[in-house]
């Protein structure tokens, strides 16, 4: 005779890690409430389900409305690592949007969020820096993260983090600059950037440059480049294998070199030769940012001189196929001929 065998296991598309949705505009006032349940379960269901849920922007807002934000604001300092690392990555999703920025702004999210950059977990130190990096590319974000005195924090994580938090952290910093440089500066930035530009990994080394640029633009930056022996480093870069380093370095010299002190550091750099053999670059951003360095270093009369020996090399490019390059093609060779 057959008999009914009645399982005590769940049905297989119900996920046991994650809270089931209430019906409709339900959904997120219940996951609000355990959020902040005493109930570890109950607390990790509810951050792990709030997490697929947020990945429809159609509900970024509303989560604003229910005061969302400010629940996994309370969940950063819990004690549980899944908790801590599912609130992460909600503060990363709700970062994506503009009205999410303002919230990290208006409920002051950014100094509870960096805490977590000492976090002993790999996963929960990335998101914060994740979110960190996208709050940081508004101005007003950029200048809440200046204000809340965490550029010198994120200087020194950037000597010891691994190499996927350092991108994060360059890039947070490249920001940042944007908005003030002395804060930087007076964290030794320059000289710590300048140490990456020997890293293993291309995209490190280009946004390291591309940071010594961003630090270059006022003058006190320009000195501290040359005082810690920037420019030397970034010469070499311009033999780099990689376009964007050896675009990045162009540039950061090109800044580097307004000021005659940078000017005549270059020259005794050696920085000519190279930069004249990327005036043939394949990629348009290198062409373009060797031109503008070559520029500066006309401006000496020992540069002017020795880039008279590379004027027809450098006049073909003024029938580039890109704009910019003959733009800046016919500047250089302007300079570079002029007679007093």
């Amino acid at each position: 005779m057959a008999e009914t065998v009645i399982s005590a296991k769940m049905p297989p598309h119900i996920d046991v890690t994650r809270a089931p949705l209430a019906y409709g505009d339900r959904a997120l006032p219940r996951l609000n409430r355990e959020l902040i349940d005493l109930n570890l379960l109950t607390r990790q269901r509810a951050v792990r389900s709030l997490c697929d849920y947020l990945h429809d922007p159609e509900h970024i807002a509303e989560a604003l409305r229910q005061g969302i934000p400010e629940s996994l604001k309370g969940l950063l300092d819990d004690k549980d690592v899944t908790v801590r690392q599912k609130a992460t990555e909600c503060l990363y999703i709700i970062a994506g949007y503009a009205v999410g920025r303002e919230a990290f702004l208006d409920q002051n999210i950014i100094i509870p969020l960096s805490k977590l950059f000492a976090d002993k977990e790999d996963i929960v130190r990335k998101n914060a820096h994740k979110a960190m990096e996208m709050v940081s590319e508004t101005m007003t974000g950029a200048e809440g993260i200046v204000e809340a005195n965490l550029v010198p924090v994120l200087v020194e994580k950037l000597k010891t983090e691994h190499d996927e938090i350092k991108e994060l952290i360059l890039d947070t910093l490249h920001f940042c600059m944007r908005v003030d440089t002395a804060h930087a500066l007076r964290a030794e930035a320059m000289q710590v950037f300048t140490n990456h530009l020997q890293h293993g990994t291309p995209v490190i080394r280009a946004k390291a440059a591309r940071d010594i640029m961003d630090l270059s633009v006022p003058l006190d930056g320009k000195n501290k480049a040359v005082e810690v022996g920037s420019v030397a480093s970034l010469v070499e870069l311009l033999k780099d294998s990689d376009a964007d380093v050896r675009a990045s370095a162009a540039g950061a010299i090109m800044t580097i070199t307004i000021t005659t002190k940078g000017k005549y550091t270059a020259l005794n750099c050696n920085a000519i030769e190279p930069l004249v053999k990327l005036v043939d670059d394949e990629n348009s951003e290198v062409r373009a940012n060797a031109l503008k360095a070559i520029t500066c270093l006309a401006e000496a009369p020992e540069g002017r001189q020795e880039l008279l020996n590379h004027i027809d090399q450098i006049r073909k490019r003024t029938n580039d196929a890109i704009p910019a390059v003959v733009k800046h093609a016919n500047i250089a060779v302007k300079v570079i001929t002029w007679k007093p």
